[in-house]
């Protein structure tokens, strides 16, 4: 998370194992700190890479829920029908 001034840091929860909500929630208030400014130079370089570890793990996810939903195929009976998929094999 966040350095704040006079408290222990708690270690930052590994970007890839955060859902959506949570990760782009972090990325959030992540952004905000970096805008609002005043951390050391170091605070802020750990801060960006953070960001930036949530904004692939947050493009990720993304692209496999749209792979999901590209992945519905209809039946000829008009029923929508789960095709499986391997996102690491989806040709873009």
């Amino acid at each position: 998370m966040i350095d704040v001034p006079g408290t222990p840091a708690a270690p930052p929860t590994d970007a890839e194992t955060l859902a959506y909500d949570d990760a782009f929630a972090e990325l959030q208030r992540v952004v905000s700190a970096l805008e609002a400014g005043g951390a050391s130079l170091e605070a802020t370089i750990a801060q960006y890479e953070r960001a930036v570890a949530l904004q692939r793990r947050c493009e990720r996810l993304l692209a496999e829920a749209e792979l999901r939903v590209q992945q519905l195929m209809a039946r000829p009976d008009g029923s929508l029908e789960r095709v499986d998929f391997r996102p690491d094999e989806a040709v873009e």
